[in-house]
This record gives C-alpha cells, structure tokens and sequence, in this order.
C-alpha cells in the first residue's frame, strides 16, 4: 500500500572531519520540535545516515506487531493498539486487482479441467475443451471495445480462433473453480483464483484484472507483505489490517474496472502462488474482520518499522505515541535502527544547491531521539539555498522515512 515503514536518524559526516560515535549521539538530548538545529557540512568525504524505522509510521508496524505477539499480545490486543478507538466489523464481497506485471496486449491461460470463458457482453459461457494439442487459451482485442478467443495449436504451431462466437460482444473473462494459470510476459505461469479478466484500454491492448473473492484475495496479500514465519497473532493482526485496507479503497474506488492494484502502491499481491499454509491460516481464523471506525472501514495504513514511535495522521485513530514493540528483544527488526552511506556528489545532485555546505532542520514533531521526524529544513550550499519537508529529502536521498539527523 502500501506505502510502508517508519523513522529515520540521520548523521551527515564527512570521513575527513571529526566523527561522533554512535553512543554519544544517542546521549544527546532532543531539542524541542521548533528548535532549529544545524549541521555543517565538511567539505570533502561521503554523507553518513543514521536512521530510525521504514516507512510513513502511521497506523500499525509490521514488525512492531510481531513484537508484540513475541510479548504474548493476541491480535485483537494488537491491532487496538495500532488502531485505537477502532471496533471488529465482518464483511465479504470481491475484490478487482489490475495485474500490473502482465504488460501483454491479451489475456493468455494455460489449459485446465472446468476452464470456461464468459462474454461479458451478454454475458454467454463457454466451457473449453481439454486437448494435448491446445496450450494456451488467448482473450485478444479485436476492434473497438470487442475481444475474441484464441487458442494455440501445439502440431500446427499457430494461434486458430476458437469456433464458439467468432467475436465476443465485448471484454471477456477466464473463469472456473481451479486456480488459473496465467502467462506472464517471461513466459512463466502464475496461479490466481477467482476469475482473469480482460480490461479495454485506450490503443490495441487489454489488461487483465483479477476478480477474486474478499479473503482469497488477502491470501495472496499477507504472505507477500508480512512474514510467513511470524506468530499467528502477528500475521492474524496483518490479515486484518490489509481486508480493512482493501475494503476502504474498494468503497473509495473511482475507476470502473480495478478496485486496487497488485504493488506497493497498494498492497503487494501475488494470487494463489504466493500462498502458504500459516498465512492461509491467518486468514481463515480471521475470515471476513475488518476494522471501522464510527461504522466506516478504516483506513488501515501499515509500515514495515515507525522506529519506537507511531506517526499521527489526519484520522482519529491514527495518533502519535511509543511504541514498545516496534524494537521488541528478539524482534530482528533491522529496520528499527539503521544506516546509509551516500556519496557526496550523489547528495550534491539531489539537493541541488551546488557544494553543500550546511543543513537547518528548522521543525521536528517533538517525539523520539534528536526530536523525532523532520517536517522541514532547509539545505544550503555554493549556488543558494533551498527549503524542502522532511519527506522530500527523504525520497531525494533515498532513505527509509523521515526520521533523521544530520
């Protein structure tokens, strides 16, 4: 979604100049969130980052979940935590995933028992023959707003048209109970429950969409954004939370054919072949929960590590605290604490203000070490200056959030 993670600490030293050691920089004490701090910046040597968390921090840590389950904490017990004032509601429906990696002009699938094709123009299906000699079906445009089906004969070595309708009377769709194997642009197949749909697109090509129950769906998405080793109440906090997620966006939805995409602009999705068995049973204890909020699904953001403090957002329940769990004894949160090595004429270029020669961090939000995550400073170098928020320097510089020092 997903956007993820949390904090980081930042530490701008040049290998000429006198360094701090970590220890003594964690002794210093944080300045209060309006107290402007400035660094300079020596003249030759590379840029040391030090860092706290991955991630925007707002809503529930992912790995501070996991700590938290280490600490014997149940699910409920974790996500009203992460999810304050938010109450347990069921639900059920579908989802529309756009398959983002297939960047094919058609909708390939490879053969298989009880495979059937719709016209979703009228809505008429066919079931498809099984036949050694047919390895692929094939949903290909063909005209304005119209598709047809096509089916590659292995002896002859050629695409032929199948013989049930000559040309559908608009998009189609794969259906069937077995999972079904779509082809990717490499070749290889991957596995998706529910239905594979064609989606028009402007010029001669399709997407494809993936039609797919409410929790099938979550069962491609956990696995893929949690870790599938976690304590169940960890993961069963992650099922919740991405079903919650993915109802508000559904409700939200403005586009006509997808409700959500498969990559971290959304939620990592893999379909059926990104399942396994402690996931799927995150799921199933979990079946149809969601979290709402005065009677409306929440928006439940999620980031892999908030540092040791959750990050507020523009909802009641996303509010700003200590997090005890995020950096939990045994956790293995590498997140949690971190450093980076940038190059100075890779900083240099990013900033843009010629030779850098010192950074103000004008305002903080007061939480954390060096007082927490950076909402502005302000870069100053041989050409000029310029002001950014703490989250464009974080993208410019490519840090994991924006929590840091310099």
């Amino acid at each position: 979604m997903k956007t993820q993670r949390g904090r980081v600490r930042l530490l701008i030293a040049a290998a000429a100049a006198v360094s701090l050691s970590s220890a003594s920089l964690a002794t210093i004490m944080a300045p209060p969130a309006s107290a402007a701090q400035s660094y300079r910046v020596p003249p030759t040597g590379d840029l040391k980052v030090f860092g706290h968390g991955f991630g925007h921090g707002r809503g529930m840590s992912q790995y501070g979940a996991q700590g938290a389950a280490l600490a014997g904490r149940t699910a409920t017990s974790i996500l009203n935590f992460y999810y304050p004032g938010t109450t347990t509601t069921a639900v059920s429906g579908s989802m529309r995933v756009w398959i983002s990696g297939d960047t094919t002009s058609n909708l390939r699938v490879k053969p298989s028992s009880g495979l059937s094709v719709r016209d979703l123009g009228d809505k008429a299906v066919w079931t498809l023959p099984v036949s050694a000699s047919v390895t692929q079906w094939s949903i290909e445009p063909y005209g304005e707003h119209r598709t047809r089906l096509m089916y590659f004969h292995a002896p002859s070595k050629r695409w032929i048209a199948f013989s049930g309708r000559g040309v559908f009377k608009g998009m189609a769709q794969f259906e069937g109970s077995a999972p079904k194997a779509l082809i990717m642009p490499n070749g290889s197949p991957r596995l998706y429950r529910g239905a594979l749909r064609s989606a028009d697109r402007t010029g001669a090509s399709l997407d494809t969409i993936n039609v797919v129950r409410l929790d099938d769906y979550v069962r491609g998405v956990v696995p893929r954004e949690a870790i599938a080793s976690w304590r169940p109440a960890a993961l069963q906090a992650q099922a919740v939370a991405a079903r919650t997620y993915s109802v508000a966006k559904r409700s939200a939805a403005t586009r006509r054919d997808y409700d959500l995409c498969d990559t971290t602009s959304c939620q990592v999705y893999g379909g059926y072949s990104a399942e396994v068995p402690s996931t799927n049973t995150a799921v199933a204890v979990t079946a149809g929960k969601i979290r709402t909020y005065r009677g409306k699904p929440i928006l439940a953001e999620y980031s892999s590590s908030n540092g040791g403090y959750t990050a507020a957002g523009p909802v009641a329940y996303q509010i700003a605290k200590a997090d005890p769990y995020d950096g939990y004894s045994g956790n293995r949160n590498g997140n949690h604490t971190w450093t980076k090595t940038i190059s100075r004429a890779a900083a240099e270029r990013a900033l843009g203000v010629g030779t850098l020669k010192s950074i103000v961090v004008t305002k903080r939000t007061g939480l954390g070490q060096w007082g927490g995550r950076v909402l502005s400073l302000t870069v100053i170098g041989s050409t000029g200056s310029k002001t950014y928020t703490g989250d464009q320097v974080r993208r410019k510089l490519g840090l994991k959030s924006n929590w840091y020092s310099f």
